[in-house]
């Protein structure tokens, strides 16, 4: 399988690109708007054909399958049109702007028979398998989950993580991460309450705090934002015991562990180091040859979002909000 890479933005620099040549696929070509951006990364990766634009790109004919990590209000318009050029999508996440981008999005490839995956790298890390699937089998009635992600963004105010028209903000860059976590302990939510803050007046949220509220009485609260030092946290709570997880989404390089009391038994597994990201395009690999769904599919993304619209709209109006839960 031969890639391609829509745009020369940083994750796809460090982090997927590495992550694709270290598997048995390759990556075909890059594009950028600016043709000398383009060639230049092509050259530092060893990637063998650059183009000056996305399009291009999409008339390569050699090109197998889409990475896209541009900016987020770009996703959907640019997955439907690798879609249309028969291209197998690996999109960052979030997958769109909103729930409803979503289910057209998600629309669309079906239609087109090509395999659409949302970027999620840490759902693919032994470590976040083995707390899913210790929670599965081991916790009886959880009751809450508790997930944050936040890091400092200081310095470029231009910065497209500060640009309400580029679907900036917190929840919707490392927000989707804690919203993504909760959902896997304790499913889809009822109602949503989210208050929020702007603190650099940029038009986006840049601290966001929620309440997720199920029917049988469970609850997550999940955190984002870019004014506090880092933090990357999950810790499950149920009638018999507790599992909890540090450094939860972007580890890096550092052996990692996962800690938990359960049923009194309390113990620390630790997790060598891995590449999550090889480990996502390895799934993203199996499922296009097999034609199966992926574990961050289109549904996936679709409930994902739904949450995220019931917090925006829960802060907007200061009110509990009920989630969409329609695929």
């Amino acid at each position: 399988m031969q890639f391609g890479i829509l745009s020369t933005a940083g994750i796809g620099r460090e982090s997927v690109i590495p992550a694709i040549q270290a598997t048995d696929a390759s990556v075909g070509a890059i594009a950028s708007r600016d043709a000398d951006r383009a060639t230049s990364v092509a050259d530092e990766l060893s990637i063998p054909r650059s183009y000056g634009s996305y399009e291009a790109l999409l008339d390569d004919s050699d090109i197998d399958a889409l990475y896209v990590p541009v900016p987020n209000a770009l996703h959907a318009e640019w997955t439907k049109r690798a879609a249309d050029a028969e291209l197998d999508v690996l999109c960052e996440k979030p997958l769109t702007v909103d729930a409803a981008e979503a289910r057209e999005v998600a629309a669309h490839c079906e239609r087109r028979d090509v395999t659409l995956m949302e970027a999620f790298m840490y759902r693919f890390h032994p470590r976040t398998e083995r707390a899913i699937e210790l929670a599965d089998s081991r916790l009886d009635d959880v009751r809450s989950v508790s997930a944050s992600f936040k890091f400092p963004l200081f310095g470029d105010p231009d910065d497209i993580r500060l640009n309400p028209d580029l679907a900036g903000g917190s929840l919707m860059d490392v927000g989707a991460y804690a919203v993504s976590a909760a959902r896997q302990f304790l499913g889809e939510p009822d109602r949503a309450y989210a208050h929020m803050d702007d603190s650099r007046d940029s038009g986006v949220d840049t601290e966001v705090a929620g309440i997720l509220q199920y029917e049988d009485g469970s609850s997550a609260r999940v955190a984002s934002g870019f004014d506090a030092q880092t933090v990357q946290r999950y810790r499950v709570e149920a009638a018999n015991g507790w599992i909890e997880v540090d450094g939860a989404f972007n580890p890096g390089d550092d052996r990692f562990e996962l800690s938990y009391r359960i049923d009194g038994e309390q113990a620390v597994e630790t997790f060598d180091p891995v590449d999550q990201y090889r480990l996502q395009v390895d799934h993203f690999i199996e499922c296009v040859e097999s034609g199966s769904r992926p574990r961050t599919d289109g549904e996936e993304a679709i409930a994902n979002m739904a949450v995220i619209d019931a917090l925006y709209e829960s802060a907007e109006t200061g009110e509990p909000v009920a989630v969409d839960s329609r695929q």
